[in-house]
């Protein structure tokens, strides 16, 4: 266990919490990269910022719950509950993600975010669009692209 790595993610949920972007951002490596399974691959801090700054700025904001956070000398994990509106369609959505971080300089170089995408088409589209569409790899792309476009335009 490393009790610097294991604080410095809880500062940055707790600051994701809050909507606290300049703290989120002092726990990040200016080389970071994230990704999840919407994003797949950002690089940078101001890339990855961007990122945080579109998610939010969602409808009525994104709120954090975290948990089960523990770190050694070079990685870490997290649980963490993200809950907003869907932009596109309004609709509430709930993701349970399982973060992995990886630490340089005693910063966060690397954080990957995975949650079932099945299951959050279901709830960000609703029945039955999520359910027919949400496994498929053009609705994937398609949700990707819109991301992606966003995060130029915010860049």
């Amino acid at each position: 266990m490393n009790d610097r790595h294991v604080a410095l993610v809880r500062a940055f949920f707790e600051a994701l919490a809050r909507r606290d972007l300049a703290v989120m951002e002092r726990c990040y490596h200016p080389d970071v990269s994230f990704g999840d399974p919407v994003f797949q691959e950002i690089e940078g801090r101001d890339r990855v910022m961007a990122m945080w700054r579109l998610r939010l700025g969602v409808r009525d904001g994104l709120h954090a719950d975290f948990g089960d956070v523990a770190a050694d000398e070079h990685t870490g994990t997290a649980r963490w509950t993200a809950r907003y509106a869907f932009g596109r369609t309004g609709r509430r959505v709930v993701d349970e993600i399982d973060s992995l971080f990886r630490f340089e300089d005693d910063l966060i170089v690397r954080h990957h975010d995975d949650y079932d995408f099945r299951r959050w088409s279901k709830m960000a589209l609703g029945k039955p669009a999520g359910v027919l569409f949400g496994w498929t790899p053009m609705f994937r792309k398609t949700i990707r692209d819109r991301a992606h476009q966003a995060l130029d335009e915010a860049s």
